[in-house]
């Protein structure tokens, strides 16, 4: 189990504008589940070929993706952008 945490960056109100309801809780979902990973978030999605920085996430299959900012020293996710196709 970890401490982290996770946040939208820069508020949930300019991240989520405009998503259907059903999309933003499987980003919180999502994001619950990487901050729950800790340290190994900065592992997860792409780009394949390194760690760390800023991380794309597919969302249902291709519809749209979710980019992410993994940050252990602050023990967080930051969720910076979702791009949905619908």
């Amino acid at each position: 189990m970890t401490d982290s945490a996770w946040d939208y960056n820069p508020s949930a109100e300019y991240v989520t504008d405009g998503l259907p309801p059903g999309v933003v809780a499987e980003i919180e979902r999502l994001a619950t589940e990487l901050a729950a990973l800790g340290q190994d978030s900065v592992k997860v999605g792409r780009p394949l070929d390194r760690e760390g920085g800023l991380r794309q996430f597919d969302l249902f299959g291709g519809r749209g993706f979710m980019s992410f900012l993994p940050v252990p020293r602050h023990e967080g996710i930051y969720v910076c952008n979702i791009t949905w196709h619908g």
